[in-house]
């Protein structure tokens, strides 16, 4: 079955406003909130970057059924995995049953600000297996042990767990990431395929994205049929079709792959760049 989820871009809108949408999208029969987790937003002008987990929780406050979670949350550098899975095992025992988490490898904008260096995409991605691991052991164990290559655990345990623990996503543009979700995950989110490759759209999701995600199950010995597959699609309406196409300009950096893999922190080039990015783009 086809649900619908919203998404909260925490870089857009104030909070507040954001709080309105919820409340907004669940009475308009969305089944999901998706909220951004960013510290710098992917312009400067007109720009926000609250703090997506707390946000969370008072969207939940101010709405009842509809699931929460974050689109998506990077455990690899500024979020240490153990705090991210303490995080959001409060979130679900809180409000059960509507909270999910979704991960993934992260933008430098988000990273390099606060002091770290950007790493290689084998590096992030080697750090994002490690953080689901670390994440999924500390919601349903007792005193972790864990050594991989970046991160540790030393009898380290959760005391507050949540009955039932959060839907887990992985966004994956890549085959090597869908691996990752099919090997680990409860379930995959995407991107549109013109956004992240020049390949036939029909060709990039069997041969990259879902191939991937079937390899990944099949290392693992799992039911890929089980793995929910989400897609992130961003959509403006209005009568004058200008005024719609303007109301996007503010996601222009997104459609460079380059600020994906390069050390590019600073939301005014990002913007500057993204400006120049074509309307049929």
């Amino acid at each position: 079955m086809i649900k619908f989820g919203y998404a909260a871009q925490q870089e857009q809108h104030h909070p507040l406003a954001l709080l309105s949408h919820a409340r907004l999208a669940e009475k308009a029969g969305f089944d999901s909130i998706w909220s951004s987790d960013h510290f710098h937003p992917w312009a400067d002008k007109n720009a926000h970057s609250a703090f997506a987990w707390i946000w969370l929780a008072s969207a939940a406050e101010r709405t009842s059924k509809v699931s929460l979670g974050t689109t998506v949350t990077s455990p690899i550098l500024r979020y240490n995995p153990a705090l991210v899975a303490q995080a959001f095992a409060t979130l679900a025992v809180l409000y059960p049953n509507r909270i999910f988490l979704g991960l993934g490898t992260g933008e430098a904008m988000n990273e390099v600000p606060i002091g770290y260096n950007w790493p290689p995409f084998k590096e992030r991605l080697a750090r994002l297996e490690e953080a689901i691991r670390i994440i999924r052991a500390l919601w349903t164990q007792s005193r972790v042990n864990f050594k991989g290559k970046y991160y540790s655990l030393r009898k380290a345990n959760l005391y507050t767990k949540p009955e039932k623990p959060p839907h887990l996503y992985v966004a994956a543009s890549g085959r090597r990431t869908s691996r990752v979700a099919g090997k680990l995950a409860d379930g995959l989110l995407t991107l549109p395929a013109g956004q992240i490759s020049n390949m036939n759209k029909a060709d990039f999701y069997r041969d990259v994205i879902f191939q991937g995600l079937e390899e990944g199950a099949r290392e693992a010995g799992r039911d890929v049929s089980r793995v929910d597959r989400a897609i992130a699609i961003t959509s403006s309406y209005d009568e004058d079709y200008d005024r719609a196409l303007e109301s996007l300009r503010f996601w222009g950096g997104t459609l460079l792959p380059a600020f994906f893999d390069l050390g590019i922190s600073d939301p005014r080039v990002i913007e500057e760049h993204g400006l120049k990015v074509g309307k049929d783009a």
